[in-house]
């Protein structure tokens, strides 16, 4: 099997991106693989973001533009990019993230298994300026992941995966009704009919941006709990979904600490705290290590990288 041939559509949902959606696509643009196909669906923006789309459409035939006048959310568009596609592979982009230059090369290295359907990456949590401040490596998950992901989302973004196109529309698309976990239960529905593949490489820029969607963490809990009740199916995936939960209001608290949602923040650790009392110690434990591996230069592989710009095209 030689992928390295293969089409890739790459479908972004974009509402109101105008800030970087012109970086996001120049870093697709200059992929080294580049039999692509790039389809931006405008989801009812109301600033310039079509305005630069148009702009790259005009000088890369590979850019194709949908535009949706009412704003459906970033599962219809990316539902509506997927139809509109013909490549063997998709690869969701949000409109504010980045990718290294080789990022679909070597993903695409990663097929050379036929069992494989998702190849995901580590990747790096980059700000407003493109400068790195957090490096995520703590995925090792390969093969068959159900146990895994029931633990955390080891995926980290929408950003990262490379799937097949036939693994997409088995597993249904994204699921539109979800606002926050659509993508942790797209890789949740593929990983219980295939394996999964890591490149162990930073090639993904993930932007931190605490306005965003996915830190309001009401929406996100409602998304979760239904993930629970749809694949917490035996105690032992049931007790490592609520392990996950646990993982993911720490995050969020620490979205809202950084974007001084002091009161929200403060909310959800309550909550951590009371839903999950020994979870939230052993998640205490393991950020205090991390910060004393940081303080005596263990800061893992890639750490010459952080406080540099992404290196995208």
């Amino acid at each position: 099997m030689n992928a390295r041939k293969d089409l890739v559509s790459v479908i972004i949902p974009a509402f109101n991106a105008a800030a970087t959606i012109d970086q996001t696509l120049r870093s697709v643009r200059g992929q080294t693989h580049q039999n692509i196909e790039i389809i931006v669906v405008d989801d009812g923006s109301s600033d310039a973001t079509l305005d630069i789309v148009e702009r790259h459409r005009r000088d890369d035939p590979r850019v194709l533009i949908e535009r949706q006048s009412a704003n459906g959310g970033p599962s219809a568009a990316r539902n509506r990019a997927i139809a509109l596609s013909t490549g063997n592979y998709i690869a969701p982009l949000d409109a504010d993230d980045l990718w290294r230059p080789d990022k679909l090369a070597r993903q695409l290295d990663a097929f050379a298994d036929p069992a494989v359907a998702l190849v995901y990456s580590w990747y790096a949590i980059i700000d407003a300026d493109s400068r790195i401040r957090f490096l995520d490596s703590r995925s090792e998950a390969e093969g068959g992941v159900v146990a895994a992901l029931c633990e955390r989302n080891f995926v980290g973004n929408g950003s990262a995966p490379l799937i097949t196109r036939a693994a997409v529309a088995e597993a249904g698309g994204y699921d539109e009704s979800l606002r926050g976990c659509e993508d942790y239960k797209l890789w949740f529905r593929i990983a219980e009919r295939h394996r999964f593949a890591l490149v162990r490489e930073f090639l993904v820029g993930y932007r931190d941006r605490p306005d965003s969607l996915s830190s309001d963490f009401d929406v996100m809990l409602e998304a979760h709990a239904r993930c629970e009740a749809e694949f917490g199916t035996t105690r032992q995936r049931a007790a490592g979904l609520r392990r996950n939960r646990t993982r993911l209001m720490r995050f969020m608290a620490s979205r809202c600490y950084r974007g001084g949602q002091w009161r929200a923040a403060a909310r959800m650790l309550r909550r951590m705290a009371l839903e999950d009392p020994l979870g939230t110690l052993a998640n205490t434990v393991q950020i205090t290590r991390k910060r004393l591996d940081a303080a005596r230069g263990r800061a893992g592989p890639g750490a010459e990288l952080l406080g540099t710009r992404f290196p995208s095209a």
